[in-house]
């Protein structure tokens, strides 16, 4: 029986320029949280390795500093670890990889397989790595699996004289699986785990946990980058009971953040109502996209945007776009401003340039301009 935690895309290093710059350092840093929350998992189950199917580091360029902390992350784990490159982080002739080997960070017990040759790993199991050697590859980097030998007679056997378990680890997009939109570079042909008689191959590339057969998975990213509902924030705990048997998979959390994507299409009351109530459960591992579209009255904006300001202060990060959100004050809204002659006039005009080009700026400008009528009936109202 062997005992393997499966896991992909971590990313590291990874940069979040869409958030807030104190959002952005939290996920920054959640990057490294996660890594040690792998090494725990993989010490409390006892597992016989941690298979790593690439995009370790998230770019060539990241700093020393992001380096030696990914590899200081792992330490909670003292048994093999197993990594390849990926697109990300492809073995280049000069990479992120070559760094690491030149600043000592890379730990005793991590394997960095930078080239296609088998590895027994512990007198347990053989490792088949496929690593990236550049972004991008046309031909099936897994075709050797087909033929590659168990490493050494010796070796490559157990003391009974029975075959060692063959793992296979590589990072692209298996073929006429996946999406269209990625189904091209890096290939992985479908059916690889059987011809080649592995007993499991571990993917990377696809962010989500994914089983595309019995004996092949994607692990998916363990801490969610990005709103997509794909299953992420997950590794998996893989058991095989020998060589040629049918691994048992056990996913198990290990994301921190839960990231959402809401598109409410707001037309009545009823749907600020429904939207505000959503927000009010938002909380601090939740990081949500929020792009509302269709339209609402003054009074509806305000109580949005006050639901808003009270949501991003709980939520770990909160993206607003509001652009596809037209204003449509009503009558009673503008009688309420006390909106009359030339600045009543003006509101009109705003409210009518909203289907425009200028749209945007109609919007703010009319949203501005109902703050200061809104602001001097409530200074009026207090002097009397």
């Amino acid at each position: 029986m062997i005992s393997l935690l499966h896991t992909a895309d971590w990313q590291t290093g990874r940069v979040f320029s869409q958030f807030e710059p104190d959002d952005a350092a939290a996920l920054f840093e959640a990057r490294f949280k996660v890594v040690e929350r792998l090494a725990g998992i993989a010490a409390e189950r006892h597992v016989d390795a941690v298979l790593v199917a690439g995009d370790v580091f998230d770019l060539q360029t990241v700093s020393d500093k992001t380096i030696r902390r990914m590899f200081n992350a792992m330490q909670g784990f003292s048994g093999p670890w197993l990594l390849i490159p990926g697109n990300h982080d492809s073995a280049l002739s000069e990479s992120v990889w070559s760094r690491a080997q030149r600043l000592g960070a890379v730990p005793a017990n991590v394997v960095c397989c930078l080239e296609p040759r088998p590895h027994t790993v512990a007198g347990k199991f053989v490792l088949l790595p496929a690593p990236l050697t550049q972004r991008h590859t046309y031909g099936d980097l897994t075709d050797w699996f087909v033929t590659a030998p168990n490493e050494g007679a010796s070796e490559g056997n157990t003391p009974d004289g029975n075959a060692l378990p063959r793992i296979g680890l590589a990072h692209g997009c298996v073929q006429g699986i996946l999406s269209d939109d990625i189904d091209s570079t890096n290939p992985i042909a479908a059916g690889r785990a059987g011809e080649a008689g592995l007993d499991y191959l571990a993917l990377g590339d696809w962010h989500g946990t994914r089983q595309i057969d019995e004996r092949t998975w994607y692990a998916g990213t363990p801490e969610t980058d990005r709103f997509r509902a794909n299953d992420s924030g997950q590794a998996l705990l893989v058991s095989i009971a020998g060589a040629g048997a049918v691994p048992e998979v056990e996913p198990v959390r290990t994301g921190q953040f839960t990231w959402q994507q809401l598109e409410p299409r707001l037309a009545v009351a009823s749907d600020i109502d429904e939207l505000v109530e959503k927000l009010e459960q938002v909380g601090g591992h939740d990081v949500l996209q929020l792009r509302a579209v269709g339209s609402c009255d003054l009074g509806g904006h305000n109580k949005l945007v006050a639901a808003l300001d009270a949501a991003r202060a709980r939520a770990r990060a909160l993206v607003w776009d509001g652009e596809a959100l037209r204003l449509e004050p009503t009558e009673e809204d503008i009688q309420a401003l006390h909106a009359d002659g030339f600045v009543g006039e003006a509101l009109q005009d705003l409210r009518a340039q909203q289907g425009d080009a200028d749209a945007e700026l109609a919007r703010d400008a009319l949203l501005t301009l109902a703050r200061i009528l809104d602001a001097q009936a409530a200074r009026t109202g207090a002097g009397a």
